[in-house]
This record gives structure tokens, C-alpha cells and sequence, in this order.
């Protein structure tokens, strides 16, 4: 556990494994989704993580929806900090993509201002999904161990996010026209012309296709590709990290196209999360890393 006089907050959509969040100390505040009406937190810690159920559910048919994180955890999690006397940095969930971030931020903000005046929290918006927002997560963790100051910290999180790129491709366009990112036409297309759609988030946190390839094994060649021609250099201790939605043997052939060209990466692969995987479906791939072109 850290000596540091404040603590970090991110959600369950950072995807970090359970391993490291405990190893760090990291609080997390967990997202929602629902089967079958009944409710499941993005993350427990005192559930190991299985995401693979999840995606056997969404297979079978099931629909799944997905809700913010509840305000009565985020007033636990805030509450149990200042309580302790630790102040906090609350590093979130992409703003435009999801209204957790600015829901979350503001209420937590609201308990400090009536409850704990002396306390300081300082509340960044990733622009970044999954292990995006894992990476910068991890990055932070480390800036922090070297000494970073809170208000510190969080100025470098909010300099520094656009440093870090987030591509994906998905092997079902149904999930995305359920998201109304596509068209059910375009969808339907899409999948007899056995379509895969690489998208990426840019420099305002948007979802943005930018590219339609016809084939999976050429998806995975253009996410290596992408790594390989834009990560920041020198590649020795080089961070990207890789997740799936329950297609391991995919995700080791993106990482193996990129540890073959970029020697001295360190790679971390984790499953995507049920509250992204909703909206993206099984076999999604995505690659996090700094890139010398941002969001670009």
C-alpha cells in the first residue's frame, strides 16, 4: 500500500485486472449491467473477475443493458477516504461516451463541499475507454509513487491523456446498430460482406470509424500495423495494452504481429469489461498505447 497522503479513483471500465488493482490500492467504483433483470457490478473485489460468462450470455441471445455506477457507492467509496483521512483523485470513464463521469464527479464533489470542507478531490475526465483508461490509470499510479503532489497529478493526467491512443475493431455489427453507430442496413451489409470496422476515439472522446476491412485476419493485421507505425519510441519500456472480448487466440495474434516488430514492449492483456462489451459484442479487440500521433 502507498504511503501517499491521497488515494485513486477509477472505475470498473479501466479493466485493470483484480491483481493490480488490489496490488495498488486502487479504489474502484463500479458500472452496472443487467441480465435479465436482475443487476451485476462491473466489479467486486471480493469476486474474482469472470467475464466470460458474460459473453457466453450475450451468444446465447441474451439482451444486456448497462446503467452508471450508483451514487451509494460513490458516496462509500468517498466517504471511506476522507474518513480515513486521505484526500482523492478521481480518474473517469470517458465523458462522451457515457454520462458517468460528470454524474459521479458531481456528486462526490457535493459530499466534500458538505461534509468534508478540508478535504481536497480533484475529479479527471480520461476522454479514453476500457484499458484506455486503464493505461492512463497505471501511468498515473506510477507519477504518483514518484511523488507526484494530487494537484499535480491530476494537471499531468489532464496534459498528458491525449498522448494515448485507443483503436478497436468488433466481430459483430449488431451491437454497434443496437448503439445507433450504425444503420441496420449498413449492418446487415456489413456482415454478408463479412465487413470489420476499425474505430478509434479521438481528441474529444468520440467513437469514430475509420476504416471498413474485409476480413478478420486483416483487422488484426491493421491493429498491429497501427501500433507498430505510431507508438512513441524508443520501444523499451513501452506500455500497450490489449483487450477482448472473450476471443484470447485473437488478441495473442495482434500482440505476437507487435512484439515482433517492437522488441522491449510490455504488454498487458485483460478481457473487456461487461459494461463496454455490452455495447460492442463478443469477439471485440482493442489495442491502448502512446502514440506519437495522440488521437490522431
Amino acid at each position: 500500500m502507498s504511503n501517499s497522503t491521497y488515494d485513486i479513483i477509477t472505475d470498473s471500465t479501466a479493466n485493470l485486472p483484480d491483481d493490480l488493482l488490489k496490488a495498488w490500492n486502487i479504489r474502484v467504483l463500479p458500472l452496472e449491467f443487467i441480465v435479465d433483470d436482475i443487476s451485476y457490478k462491473g466489479y467486486d473485489p471480493d469476486v474474482p473477475t469472470d467475464n466470460k460468462q458474460f459473453y457466453d450470455m450475450m451468444r446465447a441471445g441474451k439482451e444486456i443493458t448497462t446503467t452508471l455506477a450508483s451514487k451509494s457507492d460513490a458516496d462509500r467509496i468517498i466517504r471511506d477516504c476522507f474518513d480515513k483521512g486521505q484526500d482523492a483523485i478521481y480518474i473517469g470513464f470517458d465523458s462522451a461516451l457515457s454520462a458517468n463521469f460528470e454524474e459521479i464527479s458531481a456528486y462526490m464533489e457535493q459530499i466534500r463541499v458538505e461534509f468534508y470542507p478540508t478535504r481536497q478531490l480533484r475529479c479527471v475526465d480520461t476522454l479514453a475507454a476500457a484499458l484506455g483508461e486503464g493505461l492512463i490509470v497505471a501511468d498515473a499510479y506510477k507519477q504518483r509513487e514518484m511523488g507526484l503532489s494530487l494537484s499535480e497529478l491530476a494537471d499531468w493526467v489532464e496534459a498528458n491523456r491525449l498522448d494515448y491512443a485507443c483503436w478497436f475493431t468488433v466481430e459483430d455489427l449488431k451491437y454497434l446498430q443496437r448503439g445507433g453507430r450504425l444503420t441496420a442496413g449498413a449492418a446487415f451489409a456489413g456482415m454478408l460482406l463479412s465487413i470489420q470496422p476499425v474505430l478509434h476515439i479521438d481528441a474529444a472522446g468520440m467513437l469514430i470509424p475509420r476504416e471498413k476491412l474485409r476480413g478478420r485476419k486483416r483487422a488484426i493485421q491493421y491493429l498491429a500495423d497501427k501500433v507498430v507505425n505510431t507508438i512513441q519510441q524508443p520501444f523499451e519500456g513501452q506500455s500497450v495494452f490489449l483487450s477482448h472480448a472473450d476471443s484470447p487466440l485473437d488478441i495473442e495474434s495482434v500482440k505476437s504481429l507487435i512484439a515482433e516488430k517492437c522488441p522491449g514492449i510490455e504488454f498487458l492483456v485483460n478481457n473487456l469489461d461487461p459494461v463496454i462489451g455490452a455495447h460492442t459484442g463478443p469477439g471485440t479487440l482493442c489495442v491502448f498505447f502512446k502514440s506519437h500521433e495522440g488521437r490522431g
